[in-house]
This record gives C-alpha cells, sequence and structure tokens, in this order.
C-alpha cells in the first residue's frame, strides 16, 4: 500500500478536466510575454498563460527529475519556452504529444512534486507550484503508472467560485489611521469597491460588510458574513505607526498569541473603537460567544493559514512589496468566526511615503487586487484538493 502522502501526490498529478469549457475553433496557445516561472527559496511557481483554458495533465519523470505539462487542444508551436528557465528550471522543451495533446517537458533542479495547480476559465493562466521532495516521495510520484487510473484517484473538478465576504476596514466615527487629510477607513471601502468588481469577474460572488462611510460593529460584520453564507472573510486595512518605520503589506490570521508586540498592539487599536462605542465583544451575550467560538475546535484555523500563505505569494509576485515578515498573527476579535476562513489584509503603511503613493495610485491597487484575486484562486483549489484528503 502507497504511503498517504505519496497518494496525495499522485492525486495531484491525475487528468484535470475543467468543468462547461467553451467551446473554441482555434486550438489554444501560450502568451509567452505572460508566462514566466519564479523559483523562492523553497518552493518553484509557473505561470502558463493561455488564452483560453483546457483540460490539461501533469506527470513527473525521473533521470533526470522533469516536470511533464500536457494540454489538450492546444498548439504550442509557436511558443519559445526557453523564456521560462529560472533558478528552478534547467531545460524546457516543447513536444509533441499526439491525440490532440501538447507537450511541455520543463527538466527541475533537483526532485520537486507538484504541491498546488488551477486553471479555470475565468482565469486561464494554469498555475503551478512545485516543493522539493525526498528521494522515496519523488520515486514514487514519478513512477510510470503514478497517474494510471487504477493508482490513482481524480482531482474534484473545480469548485464552485467561493463567496467572498470583503470587511473595509474601520468607517463613520471611527476612521482609522489618517495620514495628509486621507483616512484609512474611506481609502479600504474604495479599494473593496475596486477588488469587488475583480473579484466578480473572475466568477467570485462577492459581499461587502459595509458600502458606505458609516460605523459598523464587529458583531455586525461577522454576522453579516454568516447571514449571507460567506465562504471566505477578508478584512482590509491601511496601518499607520506613530514611531518608528515600516513598509510593505501584511496578512493576519487570528491566534490567541500574537506573533510579536507590534502585532498585539494593531489588533488592540482595530478593537478599540468597538468598546468605546459600546460594543464589547468581551460581554456575556451568549450569541455572540457561540459565533466567536475559539477557532482552535475545527479545521478552520488551518484552513485560514493556507489561505495567508497563498496571499502573501500572490501579493509578493503580482503586486508588492511585503512587509519584511509578511506573514503575522495576533487576537483580532473581526476574525473569530468559527465557520470560514478569515484572513486580516494590510495594504501597506499610510504613515510611509511610498507605501501611502502606492495605495493612492489606482494602477498599484489594480495590481494588488488581481493579485488577491490570484491567491484566492490558488488557495481555492488546493482547499478542494485537501477536502478530498481529509475524508479519505
Amino acid at each position: 500500500m502507497h504511503h498517504p502522502l505519496v497518494r496525495a501526490l499522485a492525486a495531484l498529478l491525475f487528468l484535470f478536466c475543467l468543468p462547461s469549457l467553451p467551446v473554441a475553433a482555434a486550438p489554444a496557445r501560450i502568451d509567452a510575454s505572460r508566462s514566466h516561472a519564479q523559483a523562492g527559496w523553497w518552493e518553484l511557481r509557473l505561470a502558463l498563460a493561455l488564452d483560453r483554458a483546457v483540460p490539461y495533465r501533469l506527470t513527473l519523470r525521473a533521470d533526470p527529475p522533469r516536470l511533464v505539462v500536457e494540454l489538450n487542444d492546444a498548439d504550442l508551436s509557436a511558443f519559445d519556452p526557453q523564456g521560462l528557465i529560472a533558478g528552478g528550471l534547467r531545460d524546457a522543451r516543447v513536444e509533441k504529444a499526439g491525440n490532440g495533446w501538447a507537450r511541455l517537458v520543463l527538466t527541475l533542479d533537483r526532485p520537486r512534486v507538484v504541491t498546488g495547480a488551477v486553471l479555470s476559465p475565468a482565469d486561464p493562466v494554469l498555475r503551478l507550484r512545485l516543493s522539493p521532495a525526498g528521494a522515496d516521495v519523488f520515486a514514487a510520484a514519478a513512477r510510470p503508472d503514478a497517474v494510471g487510473p487504477t493508482q490513482t484517484a481524480p482531482l474534484p473538478r473545480a469548485p464552485a467560485a467561493a463567496y467572498v465576504m470583503l470587511d473595509p476596514g474601520h468607517g463613520g466615527i471611527d476612521p482609522g489611521a489618517e495620514h495628509g487629510g486621507t483616512n484609512e477607513a474611506r481609502l479600504m471601502l474604495a479599494f473593496a469597491m475596486e477588488l469587488r468588481e475583480v473579484l466578480e469577474a473572475a466568477g467570485f460572488t462577492v459581499g461587502l460588510t459595509r458600502e458606505e462611510d458609516v460605523f459598523v460593529p464587529l458583531e455586525t460584520r461577522i454576522s453579516r458574513a454568516h447571514a449571507a453564507g460567506a465562504d471566505v472573510f477578508l478584512s482590509l486595512h491601511a496601518d499607520a505607526l506613530a514611531e518608528g518605520q515600516a513598509s510593505g503589506a501584511t496578512v493576519y490570521t487570528l491566534s490567541s498569541a500574537a506573533s510579536d508586540r507590534a502585532s498585539a498592539a494593531l489588533a488592540e487599536r482595530h478593537d478599540r473603537t468597538d468598546i468605546l462605542a459600546g460594543v464589547n465583544l468581551n460581554g456575556h451575550d451568549d450569541r455572540i460567544a457561540r459565533v466567536l467560538v475559539d477557532l482552535a475546535r475545527t479545521d478552520t484555523g488551518p484552513r485560514a493559514e493556507h489561505l495567508a500563505d497563498a496571499l502573501v505569494a500572490a501579493i509578493g509576485s503580482g503586486a508588492g512589496p511585503l512587509y519584511k515578515t509578511p506573514r503575522r498573527a495576533a487576537g483580532f476579535s473581526v476574525l473569530k468566526s468559527p465557520s470560514m476562513p478569515s484572513v486580516l489584509i494590510e495594504l501597506g503603511y499610510l504613515s510611509n511615503p511610498a507605501d501611502f503613493a502606492r495605495i493612492a495610485n489606482a494602477d498599484w491597487r489594480a495590481r494588488m487586487a488581481e493579485a488577491i484575486a490570484t491567491g484566492l484562486a490558488v488557495w481555492q483549489q488546493d482547499d478542494a484538493v485537501a477536502a478530498v484528503l481529509r475524508r479519505r
């Protein structure tokens, strides 16, 4: 019997057929100008920008370690894959696979396994993530029968796009951070509306906890997400420091123990206005207490951690810059929903002139919105795979 990890890896290397594919007369092609490979200290990320989504399959081969990407109903004759070669790739070539398939063979710098793959009709970019693997794990995943239908289970079909609840921080009597006559509440509301358009264009259903500059208690923000049946909760903020300097985006998840004193202070600042307005989330209302159940009692916490990781990766490669430690944790009340993964995104620091200029710039906000959409799409596909594996 194969090790569970091997079975999980094999499942990721199975034919993935996308539902409701559009009918097209011409074969799909890869746009080299929008395709790239990026090697981090651990993970290799590939993006193959197609002009439409098509079924694909992934296999690993050994001696040397290679990833074979096969695309159905595609023509790669005009695609030069040499532009993909980066730190994690040693070679790239196109081959004919026959039976309507086109093949891209990528020689890896070391044994790696596929840890993430996503492609959707709304965003026809095949995004792959590969991580280093030990010799035994790679050998098992690269066996000739590793993708055979009797040895693996198919990936779940692309899940229906999630309902994303966007929470523009602060509002009304609580302006949040302020700089040069501009406040965080208004900036985040404007960005939330822009992000909604991008997410809806990608197929997500989107709601906002507020659509005007009004004060909304933290409990009400959470309740609105629950009432809407949201799958994901994203709270949007931009911080400011009274002393010192900081720059870049940060993604926070819930933790009873803050990752550092600065994170604890930030959570206290974000929660403070509710107490001043007479809404104490630490009160004795049983209904509120049930809503704010500790995430550690559910599987939502790990899912939120994975969501935060996907967002950090997407923001870092698609918008940036990131704070020096972009993944942090603190006890934000607004993240204490036990039924949906919830993260808080700090776009940057209004007290930093460069960050403020970026946040005020429509082009940068558009890139940030696209990056968040990409992170959500990657996470949702990975989360669907993980859900199947958890049920086994």
